[in-house]
């Protein structure tokens, strides 16, 4: 059993893999998924495209390879990545964690 500590919605998936073929990511980039290092704890989390790093987590969900670096598990472990189409402002990639009401 692989450890996942987020996962991507089934739409978040599909606009990701939209995105790294029209926009030409490199062949040796993956879906990295992360938080923003500040003050006490995290100021918020990162998604990108990057190429592996050694203390990284590798896996793959829903098709999408993922990079997360291990120090950052204990801050993503639940979260979900969904992909949101509100109107002409209120789009993209969104963070929640199911746990929480």
């Amino acid at each position: 059993m692989s450890l996942e500590p987020v996962s991507l919605s089934k739409l978040a998936a599909e606009e990701i893999k939209i995105i790294m073929q029209s926009d030409e990511i490199p062949n040796d980039h993956r879906l990295r998924i992360g938080v923003k290092e500040g003050g006490c704890g995290t100021g918020g989390f990162t998604i990108g495209f990057d190429t592996k790093k050694e203390n990284d987590l590798e896996y793959v969900n829903h098709g999408v390879q993922i990079y997360v670096d291990k120090k950052h598990v204990m801050y993503l472990m639940g979260m979900e990545v969904n992909y949101r189409e509100e109107g002409d402002d209120k789009w993209g990639f969104v963070f929640e964690n199911p746990d929480e009401k």
